[in-house]
C-alpha cells in the first residue's frame, strides 16, 4: 500500500493508481459488513459488490478504519477480521473518523464516513443499500442521519435504494431539499422505499442510464458543492410483497420500541427484526439491491471518468 502525505489514510496502490489516471472508482462502505448483515453473507455480498464494480469497468475501494488507519481500498481478508466479533469493530460516522484515528480503533464506515473519507482521497461516486433519514419519531428524539449532512458538505454522488422504509421518509426528502442535496431517480419518477420499489414519494428528476447520471453530477457541480443522490429502485420482481414489508415494518418498530433503543443503535434493531419477520427474505433483498448498486455506481463512475477526458 501507499501512503498518503498523512499517514493516517492509506488508499491501496490499485485505488491510488485509478484515481491518479483518471479511472472511474467507487466507494464502498463496510457498515453493511460489520453491522448490517449476519455472517457469512456479509462478505458474500462484500465480493459481491466488488465483482460488480469492477464488471463495470471500475476499481472498488472498500473503506474501514483498522488499527486506527483509514483504510481505503480493504481486501475481503481484512473485511472479514474487521468483522470478527471479537475486533469490537466500531460503527463510524464523519464525526467519529478523527476520533478512531487517534483512539487507534477498527471501525467500519456509515454511508457519512465513507463520503468524508472518498471526498479526502478523491473519489467521486460511492454506493450502498440504503441511505439513513429522518426517523419517525423525529419531534421527540431529534435523531437525523449524519448521512443527510454528509451529502450537503461533500461533492460526492451516492447511489442507494433510497431510503429504510422504518424512516420518516417524507421528512428526509424534504430535509434533502432543504440541504441543497438533488434527488434523481434512476428510470423512475418515484423515490424508491428500500424493499419497495415505490415509497409512495414523487419525483422531479430522472435518468435514463449512466451517462445522463453522470452529465446531472458534473452539471450540478458547476452551480453547487453539495453531493447528489441517485435514487435506484429494487427491481420489482425481486422487492418485498406489500402485505408482508407492512406486517414485518409493524412488528419492527414496536421491537424498537419495546426495546427502549435510540441514535445509531434503532438501525441494527429493526432491520434484524425484519430478517426475523420475514424469515430472511429482506435479507435477500438487501442483498440483491445493493449489488444493483454498486452495478449502477460502477457504471456511473466510468461515464464521469469519460467526460472528464
Amino acid at each position: 500500500m501507499d501512503n498518503l502525505p498523512d499517514s493516517s489514510v492509506v488508499v491501496s496502490d490499485e485505488v491510488a493508481s485509478a484515481i491518479e489516471d483518471g479511472r472511474g472508482v467507487v466507494a464502498l462502505e463496510t457498515t453493511i459488513v460489520v453491522h448490517g448483515l449476519p455472517s457469512p453473507v456479509n462478505l458474500e455480498v462484500a465480493e459481491e459488490c466488488e465483482t460488480a464494480v469492477r464488471a463495470s469497468g471500475s476499481v472498488p475501494a472498500t473503506v474501514g478504519v483498522r488499527d486506527g488507519r483509514v483504510i481505503v481500498g480493504l481486501t475481503i481478508d481484512e473485511m472479514g477480521q474487521l468483522a470478527a466479533e471479537d475486533r469490537h469493530a466500531a460503527k463510524l460516522s464523519a464525526r467519529d473518523l478523527g476520533l478512531a484515528v487517534a483512539a487507534r480503533r477498527d471501525g467500519a464506515t456509515t454511508v457519512a464516513g465513507t463520503i468524508a473519507v472518498a471526498s479526502r482521497v478523491g473519489i467521486e461516486v460511492m454506493a450502498t443499500g440504503g441511505l439513513g433519514g429522518v426517523h419517525r419519531d423525529v419531534l421527540e428524539s431529534f435523531d437525523e442521519s449524519a448521512d443527510l449532512t454528509a451529502l450537503s458538505r461533500y461533492h460526492v454522488l451516492v447511489v442507494a435504494s433510497g431510503v429504510k422504509s422504518i424512516l420518516d421518509i417524507g421528512a428526509t426528502l424534504e430535509r434533502l431539499d432543504t440541504l441543497g442535496v438533488p434527488v434523481v431517480g434512476f428510470r423512475t419518477d418515484r423515490f424508491p422505499g428500500f424493499y419497495r420499489s415505490d415509497s409512495g414519494f414523487a419525483l422531479d428528476w430522472s435518468v435514463a442510464d449512466d451517462v445522463e447520471a453522470a452529465a446531472a453530477f458534473l452539471a450540478h457541480g458547476l452551480f453547487s458543492t453539495t453531493g447528489l443522490l441517485v435514487a435506484n429502485p429494487v427491481l420489482r420482481d425481486r422487492e418485498l410483497s406489500g402485505d408482508l414489508h407492512d406486517r414485518a415494518l409493524a412488528s419492527a418498530l414496536e421491537k424498537a420500541k419495546l426495546l427502549g433503543v435510540r441514535g445509531k443503535d434503532v438501525t441494527p434493531v429493526l432491520l434484524a427484526e425484519f430478517a426475523r419477520s420475514t424469515a430472511g427474505v429482506s435479507v435477500q433483498v438487501n442483498r440483491d439491491l445493493v449489488v444493483a448498486n454498486a452495478a449502477l455506481a460502477g457504471r456511473i463512475a466510468q461515464s464521469i471518468a469519460r467526460a472528464r477526458r
